[in-house]
Order: C-alpha cells, then sequence, then structure tokens
C-alpha cells in the first residue's frame, strides 16, 4: 500500500498547463493594505473558475498549545477582519475561546496562488451572527439546529433523525434563533500573498500591520 501511494504521488504535477496558469506579479505595484491585494485576487480566481475560492484552511491550537486544522467557508472580508462562523461548543469554538488566535490558508491552484493570514479573533455580536445564518440557505440553518458539533455521534441513524426533524424547522421556521452559533472576525496582523512560478521563482509579498499602517516585505520561495 505504502508504495502505491509513493508511486501515485509521483505520478502526480504541480500546475498542471492544461489547467493552471500562472500570472505575473508585480509586487511593486501591489495596493497599500492586503485587504485590497485579497479583494482583487479573490475576484481572479473566482473568473478562473477555482472551484469553491471561498473555502479555506483555519488553524487553531488547543490549551496545551497542540494546533488543528479545518476547512471552513469565508463569509465575508472587510476593515472588520476576515469572517467565518461555527457553533460556540465545537471544537474549534473552545479552541479560539481559550486562545483567540488563528491563521486562515487560501489556496487557488487554477492561478498557483495562495493567500495566509494570522490574527486575534473576535466573537461578533449575536445579532450580527442571527443576520449572518438566515442570509444562507435552509441547509445551512438545518445544519446549524442539528448542532452538538464535535460531539460524539452515537450512529448515523442518530444524525438522519435529528438531521430530519432539523430540516423540518428549518422550513418552518426560517428565520429559528441558533443561540451557539457564532461569527468569528479574525484581524490580520500578518497577510502574505504567494504567486508561483514555473521556474520556482515563486514571488511571496507579506504585509505586517504596523500603528501607521501597513509594512510590506517580501520573502525569499
Amino acid at each position: 500500500m505504502a508504495t502505491d501511494l509513493h508511486e501515485l504521488l509521483r505520478s502526480l504535477r504541480v500546475w498542471d498547463p492544461e489547467v493552471t496558469s500562472l500570472p505575473s506579479f508585480d509586487p511593486s505595484a501591489a495596493p497599500s493594505t492586503p485587504l485590497e491585494l485579497f479583494t482583487a485576487w479573490f475576484a481572479q480566481a473566482v473568473a478562473a473558475g477555482q472551484t469553491e475560492p471561498h473555502t479555506m484552511s483555519l488553524a487553531t491550537a488547543d490549551a496545551q498549545g497542540r494546533p488543528d486544522v479545518r476547512t471552513v467557508m469565508l463569509h465575508g472580508a472587510d476593515t472588520d477582519g476576515w469572517a467565518f462562523a461555527s457553533h460556540a461548543h465545537s471544537r474549534k469554538g473552545a479552541h479560539l475561546a481559550g486562545r483567540p488566535y488563528a491563521a486562515l490558508g487560501f489556496y487557488w491552484p487554477v492561478l498557483g496562488r495562495q493567500v495566509r493570514v494570522r490574527g486575534p479573533v473576535s466573537a461578533a455580536p449575536s445579532g450580527e451572527a442571527a443576520a449572518d445564518l438566515q442570509a444562507r440557505s435552509t441547509g445551512a440553518l438545518a445544519a446549524a439546529l442539528t448542532g452538538r458539533q464535535s460531539e460524539v455521534l452515537g450512529s448515523l441513524d442518530e444524525l438522519a433523525r435529528a438531521s430530519e426533524e432539523a430540516w423540518e424547522r428549518a422550513q418552518r421556521e426560517p428565520a429559528a434563533p441558533v443561540p451557539s452559533w457564532t461569527l468569528y472576525r479574525l484581524v490580520p496582523e500578518e497577510v502574505e500573498f504567494f504567486q508561483g512560478d514555473e521556474r520556482r521563482r515563486h514571488v511571496r509579498l507579506t504585509y505586517r500591520r504596523t500603528d501607521g499602517g501597513w509594512d510590506q516585505e517580501l520573502l525569499w520561495p
């Protein structure tokens, strides 16, 4: 099995030209804030046909400093921060309650681009969390109403019953409250933009927050 995996890995290509276009990136022409560049890159990823460009890796740490990572959805990015949501009692919710600092990672292989974001995290007011949930689909509300995220599940039948009840309620009460649903905002202290290059001369531009705004630095690939 290990040999099969090794051979499979060696057979794969990175940034296959049939599906990837590596645009040039001139960091000297980058905007003064990372939000402006992120907004532009995100729009370009969408236009290039990147699948689910709004998904991102979210890294947190528990009370002992042990890291954890999962894929979540970006709910927005503005001057208040990069937003995502979860139940307060979930594993990531517990991590953020104890260590309110996180990192985000976006990967858009269709353009050979990555964006990394790090900074403190805080919970938005409950009214904003409720509005965020109500703006999403019936399925999203049903999933939130099912609750018990990260708890041990006894069986798939138990999940099916709870999910069916949640879907019925979501359809019946599109504004049903979910008190544990929390909208989190990460306020970036550091944002890195990575543009891949076919000759491996990747361009890495980092923004670091200062008292006066943002400093920009290039990093070796």
